[in-house]
């Protein structure tokens, strides 16, 4: 059975949902069976996680969501960081964006923006008001924080995990 096969047959059980990708094919164990302890979690009776969500529509094409680490719980629903941040680089002022979740009491995560503005003037509460007609209220951030530049490796791809340990230094109520 191939890849195909197997995600097609996965997502026909779950039209319309979102679906963990397995790989289930020896070539990907013989390169990953030296590092098994640095790959064990996405080691599964399925294959090997390889850490995306996917969609597929109804002509069997594949969507890569967002990654399965990034996603947040907000009170149970599930919100792809991506789906955000593609709605702040709409914005005409927003430069560069990133979403991560943080801490909140009442719903286990709130979405937390962090954005690199070129309007100096542009506001909290402004971006927040952007949001009111395009996101559901459960994706829009209930915390947004400017920086003059989001951190990044030495390829340019954006440190999440720099980002979470900033936003997990804030807890929304």
């Amino acid at each position: 059975m191939n890849l195909y096969t197997n995600l097609s047959n996965a997502f026909n059980h779950f039209p319309e949902k979102e679906a963990y990708i397995f790989l289930n094919e020896s070539t990907t164990y013989k390169e990953l069976h030296r590092m098994v302890n640095k790959f064990a979690h996405s080691l599964s009776k399925q294959g090997v996680g390889k850490g995306d969500m996917a969609t597929m529509d109804e002509e069997g094409y594949f969507y890569i969501v967002d990654r399965k680490k990034d996603m947040i719980n907000v009170g149970g629903y599930n919100v792809y960081p991506r789906e955000i941040e593609e709605v702040l680089y709409d914005h005409p002022d927003i430069v560069e964006a990133a979403v991560i979740g943080v801490p909140d009491e009442s719903y286990g995560e709130a979405v937390k923006a962090f954005v690199v503005s070129k309007n100096e003037t542009l506001t909290e509460d402004e971006l927040k008001r952007y949001f009111d007609d395009k996101l559901v209220k459960y994706k829009r951030p209930k915390f947004i924080e400017f920086l003059s530049e989001l951190p990044k490796n030495t390829t340019g791809k954006i440190l999440r995990k720099n980002l979470r340990n900033i936003g997990q230094q804030t807890q929304v109520k």
